[in-house]
C-alpha cells in the first residue's frame, strides 16, 4: 500500500505541470496538464476504494440513517402517546364536567326538596301555634265564662238572701222577689 502511494506520489510529481507546458503532445502525454489531473483524481478515487473510504462513507451514512429511522420512531412513538394522554385528558375531563353538572343538578333538587320541607315544616309549625292560640283563647273564654257564671250566681244567691231574708221580716213577699229579679238582672249586665 505503501508503495502505490509512493508511486502516484513520484508519478504525480514527475509529470508535473511544468513537464507539461514545454508543448502539445497530444491528450494522453504525460506533458498534458488535462491528463495528468485525469490521472491524479483516478488515483484519488483508487485510493479512496483502496482503502475503502465509500463503504465506511455508506456505513456512516447507514448508522445515521437508522439513527434517524429511530429517532423518527421514537417521535411517532412519542405523538401517539401524547395523543393518548391528550385524548385521556379529554375524556377524563367530559366525566369531570359531567360529574359537576350531576352535583349541581343534585344540590339544587335538595336544596329545592330542603325549602319544600321547611316550608312544609313552617306551615305544620304556625297550625300547631295557631291551634295551640285557639285553644288558650277558648279555655280563657271558658274561664271567663264559668268566673262571671259563678260571680252571677254568687250574686243571685246573695240577693236571693238578701230578699227572702228581708221578706222573711217585712211580709213582703212578692215585691221582695220582684226586686231580686231585678237585682240580679243588674248584676248581669
Amino acid at each position: 500500500m505503501n508503495r502505490l502511494i509512493a508511486t502516484l506520489a513520484a508519478f504525480g510529481l514527475a509529470s508535473g505541470p511544468a513537464l507539461a507546458a514545454s508543448g502539445d503532445y497530444g491528450f494522453f502525454s504525460l506533458r498534458n496538464t488535462d491528463f495528468i489531473v485525469l490521472l491524479s483524481f483516478l488515483a484519488f478515487i483508487g485510493v479512496l476504494v483502496y482503502f475503502k473510504v465509500p463503504a465506511l462513507l455508506g456505513g456512516l451514512l447507514d448508522k445515521r440513517a437508522e439513527a434517524i429511522r429511530a429517532d423518527l420512531d421514537q417521535a411517532r412513538r412519542l405523538r401517539e402517546e401524547a395523543q393518548e394522554i391528550y385524548a385521556s385528558y379529554e375524556r377524563r375531563q367530559r366525566e369531570v364536567k359531567t360529574q359537576a353538572e350531576q352535583i349541581v343538578a343534585n344540590a339544587r333538587r335538595e336544596a329545592e326538596a330542603n325549602a319544600a320541607k321547611a316550608r312544609e315544616d313552617l306551615d305544620r309549625s304556625i297550625q300547631r301555634r295557631l291551634q295551640a292560640a285557639q285553644d288558650q283563647i277558648g279555655s280563657a273564654e271558658n274561664d271567663a265564662v264559668r268566673a262571671v257564671r259563678d260571680r252571677a250566681v254568687a250574686a243571685s244567691i246573695a240577693a236571693a238572701s238578701e230578699i227572702l231574708a228581708a221578706q222573711v221580716r217585712a211580709g213582703n213577699r212578692s215585691a221582695g222577689i220582684d226586686d231580686a229579679i231585678a237585682d240580679v238582672a243588674r248584676r248581669l249586665n
